[in-house]
């Protein structure tokens, strides 16, 4: 039975080791997951366009060479990707990105029947997917984004929010407040070059902050939760394990953390 975060002490992230791969989207498979196992405690699948306006906006996209996942079902994608995963020894989830809460609900759904998190993409930032009402464009509309976590948490899922530091206007502290009492646990947080962001999330909520952005060595991962997130994920490096055995060494270190005490967080499946 996976644990859930009532279960998890405050701050507490809901994976051992306290490193997780970040998703990078259209790259981010099972098999990338199962790759970077033997080092993260958690590996973010996707991101995953759920409906036709996040889909349209996917597909221009990759008319202009980006990469995307864009499968004929994404409910059917999702439900495939963690099921390859169902006896990998690490917490799988699934960034997502939608234009209202009710294909992140449905989403939500499949990641709980996994023992998966559902992470709410509030990060991407390209012009097509904000103008669809998904990625940035929710953190300068905290109500939306407010729903689509209560539409996950709903479901029993582990909900987790991908946020992006920088943003004008937006008073990411307050909105981590707003998003963890509707659900989120935990908050994952890209600084964007402005590492103490960081600092100010973990101390506005009893979440567990993530922290994210050129995430790669002791002194990167020493900052980061100095600051005070409770882990650390790797994005573009997350398919090198000389990167990831060099961040995984120095959390462990940071936390000295047994391996008695790891055991059987990481990892979910069907109940």
């Amino acid at each position: 039975m996976t644990r859930s975060p009532a279960d998890r002490p405050a701050g507490d992230p809901p994976f051992r080791p306290r490193v997780a791969a970040a998703s990078l989207s259209g790259r981010s498979d099972a098999a990338w997951a199962r790759a970077a196992a033997p080092y993260v405690g958690a590996a973010v699948l996707g991101g995953i366009a759920l409906d036709e306006p996040t889909r349209a906006a996917a597909r221009e996209l990759v008319a202009r060479d980006r990469v995307e996942f864009l499968p004929p079902d994404p409910l059917a994608f999702v439900d495939a990707q963690l099921g390859a995963l169902a006896d990998a020894p690490l917490r799988p989830g699934f960034n997502v990105r939608a234009a209202s809460p009710e294909p992140v609900r449905a989403a939500a759904r499949v990641c709980r029947d996994y023992g998966a998190v559902l992470e709410v993409n509030a990060h991407c930032r390209q012009e097509e997917m904000c103008a669809a009402g998904a990625g940035e464009s929710l953190l300068r509309d905290g109500d939306r984004l407010r729903a689509y976590v209560a539409a996950a948490a709903g479901t029993g899922a582990t909900v987790s929010v991908k946020v992006r530091a920088g943003v004008p206007g937006v008073d990411l502290p307050a909105l981590a407040r707003r998003v963890a009492a509707a659900g989120a646990d935990p908050i994952h947080v890209d600084a964007m070059d402005s590492e103490p962001v960081v600092g100010e999330v973990a101390a506005a909520t009893d979440a567990a902050v993530v922290a994210n952005n050129e995430v790669r060595d002791r002194a990167s991962v020493r900052e980061y939760l100095d600051y005070g997130a409770d882990a650390v994920s790797v994005g573009r490096p997350s398919d090198d394990p000389v990167v990831l055995r060099r961040v995984a060494d120095a959390v462990a270190e940071w936390f000295d953390e047994s391996p008695e005490q790891v055991a059987g967080v990481g990892g979910g499946a069907r109940d």
